[in-house]
């Protein structure tokens, strides 16, 4: 039998030389263009090519986020955005003045009339910042002053996927890395046993529009910045547990003599995504020990769950998924992106609002609790949000107990809290109807380069070249909004 390391040493000749140099060459400029000090051959072969990690553009305030996107498009009317004036014009048709023949989704294009609807529950002022919560966030309410709430969220797209998409991705288009895979890229990770980029899914009693695995995707990066999906079930991550009859001691084995046959392959042609391979197959191996206790919540105790809800008890639940996120935040994972799906309200607002709000209120108000009893609050930038708002106006007939809201990209309200982000402030104005802003608009890219911003990166210099063109999360526009820094 031919050794395999006489036959890779006998390949060695001058073109080969001469094409290894080259790309030795390239990949030294592309590590100093980003602040990089590139890995070496052991820890190439380790998988802890992570300690060698990039110099940030600036000083960080933000070591990591938890990212609780709402699926559907939460309606800013109910919830965040009180405008009395749709009390008193309820059931007037939506002024031409205000629409200004803005653009309709096929679900109300074809309405004769767009009815005000104002909303059916009442709003407060809370803590001593005064924001105005609904009632359907009384746990929210009772946090107000760590918030800072962003009324003034604009967007084009007006349909969920590619609505969403650009949210996660920065393009509307479907193959561009999302936010969790740049900042893998630009950033590597806090912690060799946990991916650095980690995804939770929970759902709402009414049947959500579907969430696609792409949007945790890498896109056009290397394969080990996509994020990682967690379960409910009994494989908490897929395809991580040993075969039947593999005891660790043989795992071990077989990894050692494939990252030597892997380092091999990568010296013969330079690849990438061989050393991706490499310290993907190390990461599942430290997985095996990891996920399991990071996923075991039996050690947490019994204030825990009166914080979160009982629902925090049961895997896979938006309750659960934030109490697994603030494990993963005390693990130093650098991004935690949550899915709770179930907002898409176009008909029966009130009842299925509601019920969205009893499934994720409580437990958003305890993770912001809980980082912060914990020291955690700080340094980790929490966000919650959808992809776009919902109409003033009644999608369908408008009664005194029900209506509808169709999809409305042109202002909405998110919130964010620490990460150096000011608590307790309102920023922008919407109009009378809640239809259009009136001061201070954040665009996607807005927001998506000061969430990079508080990471210490500055997102006009974090690119990466494909197809000859150099892209970057925000593409060529995005602003950071400095007003909301503390």
């Amino acid at each position: 039998m031919k050794n395999p390391y006489s036959e890779h040493l006998h390949m060695m000749n001058r073109r080969h030389f001469l094409s290894k140099t080259s790309l030795g060459i390239g990949g030294m400029a592309l590590g100093s263009l980003l602040g990089c000090s590139a890995p070496s051959k052991e820890e190439t072969l380790t998988g802890s090519a992570t300690k060698s990690l990039p110099v940030t553009h600036f000083a960080p305030k933000a070591k990591r986020v938890i990212y609780l996107f709402q699926s559907g498009g939460p309606s800013q009317i109910e919830l965040f955005d009180y405008k009395p004036l749709l009390k008193k014009m309820r059931g007037q048709n939506l002024p031409e003045s205000v629409r200004q023949g803005q653009r309709l989704t096929g679900m109300t294009s074809g309405q004769s009339s767009f009815p005000l609807a104002p909303s059916l529950f009442s709003f407060k002022q809370h803590g001593q910042s005064g924001a105005w919560v609904s009632d359907l966030m009384p746990h929210t309410a009772k946090v107000a002053d760590e918030l800072c709430f962003i009324k003034s969220m604009h967007t084009e797209a007006i349909n969920h996927d590619p609505a969403i998409t650009f949210f996660q991705t920065g393009s509307q288009q479907a193959g561009r890395p999302s936010i969790g895979s740049w900042l893998s890229y630009g950033l590597g990770s806090m912690n060799e046993n946990l991916p650095m980029f980690s995804v939770l899914l929970s759902r709402g009693s009414q049947r959500p529009q579907p969430i696609y695995s792409r949007l945790w995707g890498n896109g056009f990066l290397a394969s080990q910045h996509q994020g990682v999906q967690f379960r409910s079930g009994k494989d908490r991550v897929l395809y991580l547990q040993n075969p039947e009859g593999v005891s660790a001691a043989s795992r071990r084995q077989v990894l050692d003599v494939l990252a030597q046959m892997n380092d091999m392959r990568l010296d013969d042609f330079g690849d990438p995504e061989i050393r991706s391979r490499i310290s993907q197959y190390e990461m599942a191996y430290k997985m095996q020990t990891s996920v399991p206790e990071v996923t075991d919540l039996s050690s947490e105790p019994d204030e825990i769950f009166e914080l979160y809800g009982e629902d925090a008890r049961k895997p896979g639940t938006y309750a659960a998924n934030c109490l697994l996120a603030r494990r993963m935040a005390e693990r130093d994972v650098k991004f935690v992106q949550l899915y709770h799906m179930g907002w898409d309200q176009h008909t029966d607002l009130p009842r299925n609002i509601t019920l969205q709000c009893k499934d994720t209120d409580r437990a958003s108000a305890a993770l912001v609790t809980d980082l912060k009893r914990r020291g955690l609050l700080d340094d980790t930038l929490v966000i919650w949000g959808g992809e776009f708002g919902r109409t003033n106006f009644s999608q369908g007939t408008l009664t005194d107990t029900n209506y509808g809201r169709d999809h409305h990209p042109r202002c909405f309200t998110i919130w964010m809290a620490g990460g150096g982000i000011k608590p307790g402030i309102t920023y922008g104005e919407t109009d009378d109807f809640s239809y259009n802003i009136t001061r201070n608009p954040v665009h996607v890219h807005d927001f998506q380069a000061t969430l990079l911003h508080q990471m210490g990166i500055d997102h006009e210099r974090l690119t990466f070249k494909h197809q000859g063109r150099r892209y970057r999360l925000t593409d060529v526009h995005g602003h950071v909004v400095k007003d909301i820094l503390a």
